[in-house]
């Protein structure tokens, strides 16, 4: 009786295996990741990457767990690139991609885990810009692209698209004319999104327009007082 048992016993086993890594993995809050990303805090995004691959190579069908990997990949690509490191910045962008696919794969539906793809494409570009653009820029639109067909209401996705077309030369289909209407569109979505505020300003600066940019970084330090970037950015703008 008990070799009829024991193939059950092991499917058993490993489904608390996997439903105990989904736990590691939603234990780590995502405003935990957030909290770091804020403070620019790199050991400890490192420490959270380390304790999400665990729970990510565990259940590796669990489409939450991946993206959760993937996008403490992203902060910390993020932090780096902030911190003037683009190798750095390259380095967790690339390993952050495989995970962001598998989400993407596993749930398609998932706006959210495509626009994040798509960002993380996008994160990989700068340390090469023309062969990373060749590379990687598809992906980073097309992902976007699908996150806004499948929630045309996902305020961040509209941040990431207006992202890639700061970057983006006009001469190529980019420009800050039209990053600052993706902010904007943001906005309008969620006016409590400080990420929008931020990049709007960052455009606006870029267009010469500093006293709205400090304003928009000001309103980004209402809605998230530890932000550094924004910060830094509001320290760099000039007052007139």
């Amino acid at each position: 009786m008990s070799r009829y048992l024991r193939p059950w016993a092991l499917r058993l086993a490993l489904l608390l295996c996997a439903a105990a890594a989904i736990a590691m993995a939603f234990g780590v809050a995502v405003a935990d990741l957030r909290k770091a990303r804020d403070r620019q805090d790199l050991p400890a995004l490192d420490g959270l990457i380390a304790q999400l691959k665990g729970s990510a190579d565990a259940a590796p069908r669990s489409a939450e767990a991946q993206y959760r990997l993937a996008l403490a990949y992203s902060y910390a690509a993020e932090v780096a690139m902030e911190l003037h490191d683009k190798k750095k910045s390259e380095g967790y962008a690339e390993a952050g991609m495989a995970p962001a696919r598998k989400a993407a794969d596993e749930n398609s539906g998932n706006a959210e885990y495509h626009r994040l793809l798509g960002e993380i494409c996008g994160q990989v570009i700068p340390a090469s810009p023309l062969m990373g653009t060749l590379k990687y820029g598809p992906c980073a639109k097309d992902e976007i692209d699908k996150a806004i067909q499948l929630d045309g209401n996902l305020a961040l996705a509209y941040v990431s698209r207006g992202v890639g077309n700061y970057y983006l030369p006009s001469s190529m289909g980019g420009g800050v004319d039209l990053a600052l209407k993706d902010f904007d569109k943001a906005i309008q979505l969620d006016p409590n999104l400080a990420d929008a505020y931020i990049w709007k300003a960052v455009a606006l600066r870029k267009a010469n327009r500093d006293p709205e940019a400090r304003q928009d970084l000001q309103k980004a330090l209402q809605l998230d007082p530890d932000r550094v970037w924004a910060k830094d950015q509001l320290g760099k703008t000039p007052v007139h």
